[in-house]
């Protein structure tokens, strides 16, 4: 793999956007917040409305996150499992970058309280991309008392199926009581890691400010299809278009600070 200067721009970065990211960036551009469900007769309506300061890093020093999606939800959601198949919510988010799946369920799961999207990839000081958008960002994330876990998710922008969240975590319960999480990173289990630009979302090459001389993809790929379970992720192993010394990682991938405000 030859890296070309890098010429990245905002422009670059979304106009390369295939089918499955663009869905993903189309609702984030500006951030999307999803209010607590309604009452579901289980006596969790009428209780008082919690509002949360979420704050979501990226640690890594070569992979770009897509924009982050936290959801508030009762302890029965579970969105992932280490050794357990990914769902197609987690399968399209760690394949495609696509959150549309992710998002109909927290529109439509009565366990889901609430849920917030991020406005733009969060992407390392390091690359080149940095210039154009941030390596954190801060969401407001609404719920109420029945909705007392966080999960999150984010895909690993430069790879086949990985992606890094936390999977129901406790929110605090004081107002101005903060909480703090690292969060690893997930082979999804789905997708052969070839580590090739030809099989990754496109934003991927223009995130890095390289120019493969392929398209990439936004749709998953039959042929690419593994039947596995979610497991840690590996990291670059360098077979294909990537430099582990560039873009690899280290766990924790990302810090999440939540925070209940008044």
């Amino acid at each position: 793999m030859t890296d070309t200067t890098p010429r990245t721009t905002r422009r670059t970065v979304l106009g390369l956007t295939g089918a499955g990211i663009a869905t993903a960036l189309a609702g984030c551009l500006g951030e999307t917040t999803i209010p607590a469900q309604s009452s579901n007769g289980n006596g969790n309506g009428g209780q008082s409305a919690r509002t949360y300061r979420v704050t979501v890093a990226n640690l890594t020093r070569g992979q770009p996150f897509t924009p982050p999606v936290v959801v508030a939800h009762k302890a029965s959601i579970e969105l992932f499992a280490v050794g357990d198949p990914a769902s197609d919510a987690i399968r399209e988010i760690a394949e495609n970058g696509n959150l549309g799946p992710l998002g109909e369920l927290a529109e439509s799961a009565t366990d889901v309280r609430g849920a917030a999207i991020g406005e733009t990839p969060l992407v390392p000081t390091e690359l080149p991309a940095s210039e154009m958008f941030p390596d954190w960002t801060t969401l407001e994330l609404e719920t109420d008392a029945s909705g007392g876990f966080l999960s999150f998710v984010s895909m690993l922008i430069g790879t086949n199926d990985g992606f890094t969240g936390l999977d129901t975590v406790p929110l605090p319960d004081r107002v101005n009581e903060s909480r703090s999480y690292f969060a690893s990173s997930y082979d999804a289990g789905t997708e052969m890691n070839t580590e090739l630009y030809e099989d990754m979302v496109p934003p991927a090459q223009a995130l890095y400010g390289i120019d493969g001389g392929v398209d990439g993809t936004g749709m998953s790929n039959p042929d690419l299809a593994e039947d596995g379970v979610i497991t840690p992720h590996s990291g670059i192993t360098g077979d294909g278009d990537l430099d582990p010394a560039i873009y690899g990682w280290d766990d924790p991938a990302a810090l999440v600070q939540v925070e209940r405000i008044a």
